[in-house]
């Protein structure tokens, strides 16, 4: 079994001793290390080689989300799951393009943080359900209308590729893409890598993102 590495940045010790004692609880996750600003993340990152920063956003010094964009500029294989009490929409979307695989609030269940740590670690992004819907109602006050055309930014996509790129932003899983295009859930994996290959993109969320940036979708109305 292979032991996912975490470091883990909050200002406040008293949140990261309880981060600690949950992730430490599971036999596959290992806490390598604290950080408590920005600062300390990325040069413990850089140090360390966490597989996961487990980072929070309101930080001295350095925010989160600034951390995060230096590691990502870093060339790190290190992957951000994002954590805070401020699900706001600034800090969905900064967050996101910074580079984090995952943004989830800390008043979610442990488990939810535990399986976050899992999937992003086995190369995947994930979103809370709450915060995928304010991203999605965020790019709905931002976005552009969509051209009937394919935007010039995705020529390099086939036309399988922008069909799972649109199934992406509909927050559709492997599963669910496989069924919808009538082909196999590893042809979509393929699809998903081709696409994040040819845009350098570190996982789908970004996909997500490049694809409301280029008007490839129309963002649905706010509510």
């Amino acid at each position: 079994m292979q032991t996912i590495r975490v470091l883990l940045v909050d200002d406040q010790p008293m949140i990261r001793t309880g981060f600690r004692l949950i992730l430490e609880a599971e036999p596959d996750i290992t806490v390598v290390g604290e950080a408590a600003d920005g600062v300390d993340a990325v040069e413990s990152a850089l140090s360390l080689n966490p597989d996961i920063v487990l980072m929070d956003i309101r930080m001295p010094n350095m925010d989160g989300v600034e951390a995060t964009r230096r590691i990502a500029e870093t060339g790190s294989p290190s992957r951000v799951v994002i954590l805070t009490t401020f699900d706001l929409d600034a800090h969905v979307v900064d967050a996101l393009r910074a580079g984090a695989s995952a943004f989830l609030v800390k008043d979610g269940p442990a488990d939810s943080l535990v399986g976050a740590i899992r999937t992003v670690a086995a190369g995947d992004a994930v979103l809370s359900p709450r915060v995928t819907h304010r991203l999605l109602d965020r790019f709905a006050h931002l976005g552009a209308p969509a051209s009937p055309d394919v935007p010039s930014r995705l020529g390099a996509l086939t036309s399988r590729e922008l069909d799972v790129l649109r199934a992406l932003t509909r927050g559709l899983s492997n599963a669910e893409i496989a069924l919808e295009l009538g082909v196999g859930e590893t042809t979509v994996k393929t699809h998903i890598a081709h696409i994040l290959e040819k845009y350098g993109l570190r996982d789908r969320v970004q996909a997500v993102i490049l694809a409301y940036d280029c008007g490839l979708v129309v963002p649905r109305s706010p509510r």
